[in-house]
């Protein structure tokens, strides 16, 4: 299944809390959760200001649908061609 790279601006987000991140990614699950299980949410790093989410889905419609769904932003959504590590110079 194809994977995707979600950019998400959200001013002030590395200011959150365990407890509103958990409330966030609980919002996230139940929304994965309608949609079914064609769309998986994988990991997502947080920074200051941005969310950038990791998802296997088959379409990058279906990720946008979850977005605007669960209330986030999706300001950029990129289609993963490949994956390179340390390895990939070996």
């Amino acid at each position: 299944m194809p994977q995707f790279v979600i950019e998400r601006d959200m001013p002030g987000v590395g200011k959150l809390g365990p407890a509103e991140l958990k409330a966030a990614s609980q919002g996230s699950c139940n929304v994965l959760r309608t949609l079914g299980p064609e769309i998986q949410w994988v990991n997502s790093y947080v920074t200051d200001d941005k969310i950038y989410c990791v998802y296997r889905a088959p379409s990058a419609d279906i990720i946008r649908q979850h977005a605007e769904t669960a209330g986030f932003p999706a300001n950029s959504v990129a289609e993963v061609r490949a994956t390179i590590d340390p390895t990939t110079a070996e």
